[in-house]
């Protein structure tokens, strides 16, 4: 066949007229604004999942950049190179991690961005006392967490389940106490034979966190732009302790009790001797003491408890637990660091400094922002990741009522209605992972995914970008990466 001029200039016209593909991009958690422009930069993968030194990508510190928000940045891919624009390392470092999740085999599609987050803080909760995870476990943890731009890791290290810190001034507390006789949580739990089991005992089940390993942890955090938060409980849920140290509790004697003796001045000796070398090991600003759930049954008999309540003018046990928040919050202040606990710290009164985690809904998160104090929201309604996703027929055992995805995904912790005064005050979102039904980490993953990525949306885009259905489809392809 023949081709005439005509027909190839026609040709190399409707060539060149081709409009450049515009690629589909599956962001989570969504930017602030993105506008894909169309084509794609070709670029070798080492250079966004390695350590390429290349300068294919352009880094720009501007302190001034989007008046200074430490975790914002902008993104300009196209077909000649990317620059990457922040106020800070963190800014530099979430950009990076929206390239990691814009790269295909095909290159970068060619896009721009300009992203902030909602909220400055974005976590996630880790029991690691009714089941132990050990470092590897949690470094993998991190990995995902980073990935979805989640800045806070809090580890729930004590607990009836087992204490998970080596104490230098405690030795018992990880030699005697973080091991028990039944890996099974339910069983042990319910049984008669509810014990722990000195370290080294066959067949016993447990594990704890040495010096060294949490300092490899918080250095692997920080080196992804997470804080950890770490948790030791004061004043209930804490029988572990009062096996290995039972002069601590009401009755002085173990398996009777989980609250301290606040009425005992030597309780207080132990929480701060703990609470300092957990301040040496953790850099965070925060310290979580706990704080809920707290039986309180014994102090109305017990004679120190009372003498304590006599001595210092409290009404009653509330308020009775409220001064050992108080002083524990004093001690942390003195020592440069700031109190987080649950939401019944409110009980008795508040301490003057204390942020508030609200789990048993949102009332106590709203009522401490009413107060003018700082407050992190995750009610067990939208946020507790170890509740059932699905039909509980069809799912493994889990703890409590189903939270589909979409329940998660729905919730606002900071809607208009509650007027500007009040949700400054509230400094984001935390997914709770609870571990009774837990038993490995592949289990606590399935349990995690995908209402990680709904609540890393949650924490990060504002609520007018959020579209139930895009992001179904865009998760769904998330998951499949995931699974791949």
């Amino acid at each position: 066949m023949k081709v005439t001029g005509l027909a190839l200039a026609c040709s190399s016209l409707l060539f060149s007229c081709a409009p450049k593909e515009v690629p589909q991009v599956n962001l989570i958690p969504k930017p602030v604004h993105i506008e894909v422009t169309g084509g794609y930069f070709k670029v070798d993968s080492n250079l966004i999942f390695g350590n390429d030194q290349s300068g294919t990508i352009r880094y720009v510190v501007d302190e001034s950049f989007n008046g200074g928000n430490p975790e914002g940045y902008a993104l300009d891919v196209t077909e000649k190179g990317i620059e990457l624009r922040a106020a800070s390392k963190s800014g530099l470092f979430y950009g990076e991690q929206t390239l990691r999740q814009l790269y295909t085999s095909k290159g970068i599609p060619c896009v721009s961005i300009q992203d902030n987050p909602r909220f400055p803080y974005r976590g996630l909760h880790l029991d690691v006392s009714r089941h132990f995870f050990p470092k590897e476990e949690v470094m993998k943890l991190l990995n995902v967490m980073s990935y979805y731009k989640l800045n806070t890791l809090h580890m729930h290290l004590t607990d009836a389940g087992g204490w998970r810190i080596q104490m230098d001034k405690y030795p018992k507390l990880t030699t005697d106490v973080a091991f028990r006789t039944e890996s099974d949580w339910q069983k042990w739990w319910d049984g008669k034979d509810r014990k722990y089991l000195p370290e080294g005992t066959p067949g016993a089940y447990g594990g704890y966190f040495t010096k060294e390993d949490i300092r490899e942890i918080v250095d692997y955090a920080t080196a992804r732009h997470i804080n950890i938060i770490p948790e030791i409980e004061f004043p209930g849920h804490s029988d572990e302790v009062f096996v290995a140290y039972p002069e601590l509790s009401c009755a002085g004697k173990p398996y009777t009790t989980g609250d301290f003796c606040i009425g005992n001045e030597k309780s207080f000796t132990f929480m701060e001797d703990v609470l300092s070398e957990v301040i040496e090991l953790f850099p965070s600003e925060y310290i979580h003491i706990g704080g809920d759930e707290a039986g309180k049954g014994a102090w109305k008999t017990c004679p120190k408890c009372q003498k304590r309540m006599k001595d210092e003018h409290l009404a009653n046990v509330d308020e009775l637990q409220s001064y050992l928040i108080h002083r524990i919050e004093k001690f942390l202040n003195n020592h440069g660091r700031h109190l987080l606990g649950w939401d019944e710290i409110l009980q008795g009164g508040i301490a003057p400094n204390a942020t508030v985690m609200s789990w048993r809904g949102t009332e106590g998160g709203i009522a401490a922002a009413r107060m003018g104090h700082y407050a992190i929201m995750t009610p067990e309604s939208h946020c507790y990741l170890d509740h059932y996703q699905d039909d509980p027929e069809t799912q493994p055992l889990a703890f409590g009522a189903c939270i589909p995805i979409g329940q998660t995904y729905s919730y606002d912790p900071a809607p208009d209605s509650l007027g500007s005064d009040i949700c400054k005050y509230i400094l984001g979102v935390q997914g709770n992972v609870w571990a009774e039904y837990l038993p490995t980490y592949e289990h606590a993953e399935y349990m995690i995914y995908p209402r990680i990525i709904a609540l890393a949306e949650v924490d990060w885009t504002p609520m007018e970008n959020k579209h139930p259905e895009s992001f179904k489809t865009v998760s769904y392809t998330h998951l499949r990466d995931h699974e791949t």
